[in-house]
């Protein structure tokens, strides 16, 4: 983990294990946007994608990919 999350980017990662509980562990620990387990470059296009660090900022792809183009308003209205 420590050597995965020492660079300056985190875009993506995979973990092969027996082992699901390890590779959950890791899933939590790893500073990325996206982690295949078990498999490579499997992609849902509902499920958004991302990295972290100065691997990008937002999302593409998903529901949280349309926050890059909204503005976020709370209204508060009394109405007697």
């Amino acid at each position: 983990i420590k050597r995965a999350n020492d660079t300056h980017y985190g875009l993506a990662a995979g973990v092969i294990t027996k082992d699901l509980a390890r590779a959950l562990q890791f899933v939590e620990q790893l500073e990325v946007g996206f982690v295949w387990v078990n498999q490579y470059s499997a992609i849902q296009f509902q499920a958004p994608i991302g990295g972290f660090k100065q691997s990008g900022y937002g999302r593409e792809l998903g529901r949280y990919s349309l926050e890059e183009y909204c503005e976020v308003k709370t209204v508060s209205i009394k109405i007697d």
